[in-house]
């Protein structure tokens, strides 16, 4: 079968779901003809996907999210009023012209959108014939059983709506969940693992002693410089995406910033004793995997609901700054399942294939 793959650009989460998806497809001799990736003037495709997806790359205008002057909290009110411009409009009509052209001229038997909004609003406009499967672990807020989200505030019904519009003309929703849930057949959803690549499921997990973090937005830095300060013999290691910066930026000899490289990632991911990040959901799944305790920092609503249903999960503990000394002392107490969660990543393979190929 051939499949065309939508992806919201956004971080790095959706984009080492595609990797770890069209590794998949591949060995159960499938292919994937083409990749459309929806992001941001001010965002960069890192080189590790573009490298490992394994298929013609191309890039549209997309729909972001707006941070404050110190470059940490998403600003709701500011992102929505960028992004209905009459300029920013124009462009995303491009962009839903240009998803369909594609699909007109690759003609995949499946189309799979990870989370672009775009992807859904051209079904709405098209209304494309191919079958279209959504994956995302937002999506597991329509389910009956999840906890988290269900709140009446603005910013949960924004997350909602978009999750709506995501998943327009779904022909199945794929759920990833930390944990397994009972198919929701009323609205076609399937709960599925997290989506982890092959690197991840054959790394050796060790305890070096460092800390590791991940900040998409850097004006979390200046935080952890201040915190190093008052701990100078604490080795850390943080990944940035800060276009401006060297590939690595060494604050001292126990602090270093590096740019995003997912190599270099995993193995310092492999060697720490924790992980600390702004609570994207595959990242802390990966350190769930590899058993290593986790510390997030929410930027914004769809973090806050990740944050709660891992820490509900086993797999850390929440915070609203990135003081590391409460993840140094919270790690000697960490006590999580990881055989539970590892049988639950391992058992994706199965169910995406089947999902993926008996289709409704």
């Amino acid at each position: 079968m051939k499949y065309l793959f939508i992806v919201q650009g956004e971080g790095r989460g959706h984009l080492t779901q595609a990797i770890s998806l069209s590794q998949m497809l591949r060995r159960h001799g499938h292919e994937v003809v083409e990749v459309l990736v929806g992001k941001s003037s001010n965002r960069e495709i890192p080189a590790f996907f573009l490298e490992k997806i394994g298929a013609k790359v191309k890039t549209f205008a997309s729909p972001s999210f707006c941070y404050g002057k110190d470059h940490k909290k998403v600003k709701l009110t500011k992102s929505i009023l960028l992004n209905i411009t009459v300029k920013k409009l124009r462009e995303y009509r491009k962009s839903v012209n240009l998803i369909h052209r594609h699909i007109q001229k690759t003609e995949p038997d499946v189309v799979i959108n990870f989370y672009e909004i775009l992807a859904g609003l051209m079904n709405l406009r098209f209304r494309e014939h191919v079958p279209f499967v959504c994956i995302a672990h937002q999506f597991l807020m329509k389910h009956p059983d999840f906890q988290y989200g269900t709140g009446t505030g603005r910013e949960e019904m924004l997350l909602r709506l978009n999750n709506t519009l995501c998943s327009i003309g779904a022909t199945k929703t794929l759920a990833l969940s930390f944990y397994p849930l009972k198919d929701f057949y009323r609205e076609r959803m399937a709960v599925v693992p997290p989506l982890l690549r092959e690197e991840v499921l054959q790394a050796d997990p060790e305890d070096k002693g460092y800390i590791l973090g991940y900040m998409l937005n850097p004006g979390y830095a200046d935080e952890v410089k201040e915190w190093h300060k008052s701990h100078p013999d604490q080795e850390a290691h943080f990944f940035w995406d800060k276009k401006t910066a060297p590939p690595v930026f060494r604050v001292n000899d126990r602090l270093t910033f590096h740019r995003i490289n997912d190599v270099k990632f995993l193995e310092y991911m492999q060697g720490c004793s924790g992980y600390v990040t702004t609570a994207g959901f595959e990242s802390v799944c990966e350190a769930m995997y590899l058993g290593k305790p986790v510390m997030m920092i929410p930027t914004h609503v769809e973090q806050e609901i990740n944050a709660a249903d891992a820490v509900g999960a086993g797999a850390g503990i929440e915070s609203t700054t990135f003081d590391v000394s409460r993840l140094v002392e919270y790690i000697p107490t960490h006590n999580a399942d990881t055989g539970a969660f590892r049988d639950w990543v391992q058992s994706a393979e199965e169910l995406f294939i089947r999902h993926l190929t008996t289709l409704v």
